[in-house]
């Protein structure tokens, strides 16, 4: 399935931010739901700033354009400031990409748990996201970082309990 492209993609102005405050607002609002779509369809959940900007969502080939570094960190920031990025590291070169918060994982993981009666079963983090029996599923491929924050949701909740086993770590439902 093809990722489709909002209006203002082909739109070489796009591309630079700009000065009118209120054309920059409704500009950055179009970044933000793009980076949002753009990762949502392509599952991605974390990204790199300088790998970004060589991705098709900041650069577009085909009318030679692409959003500066210093733009996207700006685009980032938004997202940051409405909780659906945080950065990985201090140096903000790599963030965690929300499009989907850790609430709403944890909420899709546990109706998937008792749809199929494994209320009181331990799973690995690795079954859970790369499993086959998880293969249908919206989580199924969900990085490590994001998941175990989808299942601390569910641990405040009292649904699940994250333990530590041999092969590494894994929840218990309740």
């Amino acid at each position: 399935m093809n990722f489709e492209w909002p209006w203002q993609y082909n739109f070489p102005p796009f591309f630079t931010l700009q000065p009118n405050v209120d054309t920059r607002q409704k500009q950055l609002a179009a970044w933000c739901s793009l980076v949002l779509s753009y990762c949502r369809h392509r599952r991605i959940y974390t990204l790199d700033v300088m790998e970004a900007q060589e991705s098709p969502m900041f650069n577009h080939k085909k009318i030679e354009r692409k959003l500066s570094v210093e733009a996207i960190q700006i685009v980032f920031e938004e997202l940051r400031k409405k909780g659906n990025l945080e950065w990985i590291d201090k140096s903000k070169t790599r963030c965690l990409i929300m499009w989907r918060q850790p609430e709403e994982w944890g909420k899709l993981i546990y109706q998937w748990v008792s749809r199929n009666g494994m209320i009181n079963s331990v799973f690995t983090l690795y079954e859970l996201s790369n499993g086959e029996d998880t293969e249908n599923e919206e989580f199924h491929g969900l990085e490590e970082c994001m998941l175990l924050r989808s299942l601390q949701a569910l641990q405040v909740e009292s649904k699940a309990e994250i333990i530590t086993m041999d092969e590494g770590k894994g929840v218990k439902f309740f």
